[in-house]
């Protein structure tokens, strides 16, 4: 099997990005996004999916935390598409619920290439610590716009603001990791019955 392995660079007035990227990893991570819950949440999503994720990101996070979390979810989901290449052989398809004390959260995604985001939660706060919730939602659409992928993210239950985005963030890893698995029975074709994903 090739390596699947992606390094993306992205630079706009907003902000520069630089991420590193393995699909068959050990759920190592470094990132430097001075948003520390932002990389709370990646960090879930690295040891949770198995990935191997290097992020840095220097935004303009004086005006606002926006742009570096919405960019690095655009560069993720270009990584995302760098490594998988053509998608052959790959499981296609993924979920995960995951649960923390109270909460519960449902993923679901498919590497489709059709970009689709159904983002089914709400927040009674509007922040966790400094983070602004709302920004989970960018960093998602953000993702499946450059990734090519359809993601459904429901939160079930939970109260407790914290505990609901890492159910989502965990979930969301899990997800990750079925749906990009090398199936030996598709023999290095494409999970899909036009031939192509």
């Amino acid at each position: 099997m090739s390596e699947r392995t992606a390094a993306v660079e992205r630079t706009t007035a907003e902000t520069q990005i630089k991420i590193t990227l393995s699909l068959d990893g050990k759920g190592e991570s470094r990132f430097d996004t001075r948003v520390p819950f932002f990389e709370h949440m990646l960090d879930q999503v690295a040891r949770h999916g198995m990935f191997d994720l290097d992020v840095s990101c220097n935004g303009d996070i004086e005006i606002d935390d926006h742009h570096t979390v919405e960019d690095v979810g655009i560069t993720l989901g270009q990584a995302f598409n760098v490594a998988l290449g053509d998608k052959a052989g790959i499981s296609r398809y993924g979920h995960a619920y995951v649960p923390l004390d109270e909460a519960l959260s449902r993923v679901v995604i498919d590497f489709s290439g059709r970009a689709g985001l159904y983002f089914n939660c709400e927040f009674k706060r509007g922040r966790v610590g400094n983070f602004d919730v709302d920004l989970a939602y960018e960093f998602f659409h953000g993702f499946v716009n450059h990734a090519g992928a359809t993601l459904h993210i429901d939160n079930i239950k939970g109260h407790n603001e914290h505990h609901k985005l890492e159910t989502i963030f965990k979930a969301f890893g899990r997800a990750l990791r079925a749906a990009v698995m090398v199936d030996s029975r598709l023999q290095g074709r494409p999970a899909s019955t036009k031939g192509v994903l």
